[in-house]
């Protein structure tokens, strides 16, 4: 069941603006963080970008990343995650692992 509009707002918002405070924290040094309308985009060095942002129509958040390409995330209201639609990987575990090929760092977004 789809979250309630105004739930997902206050979820998605809360998710991708503590991604943007903890990624820039621990690799701010190594790459461009940056958060505005709600839009994250992690840029490194090379020019490749990650972009993370809520897709209100599906209630679902995006990620795109240059090693992992295109994914959606639903909210798992149980275990309070966002979840691949198209499996099990979580947006934190995706990004972590796709962060880490890129710049050497594993971080824990979880």
């Amino acid at each position: 069941m789809a979250l309630e509009e105004t739930r997902f707002h206050q979820i998605a918002d809360e998710t991708i603006e503590t991604l943007s405070d903890v990624i820039d924290d621990a690799l701010g040094d190594d790459l461009e963080v940056d958060l505005q309308s709600g839009i994250l985009t992690i840029e490194l060095d090379s020019g490749e970008q990650f972009i993370i942002n809520k897709h209100g129509p599906n209630r679902q958040v995006w990620l795109s990343s240059p090693v992992s390409g295109a994914s959606h995330y639903d909210f798992d209201e149980d275990n309070e995650t966002w979840t691949s639609t198209r499996g099990s990987t979580t947006l934190h575990d995706q990004l972590s692992a796709d962060l880490a090929v890129k710049t050497g760092n594993k971080l824990d977004l979880g």
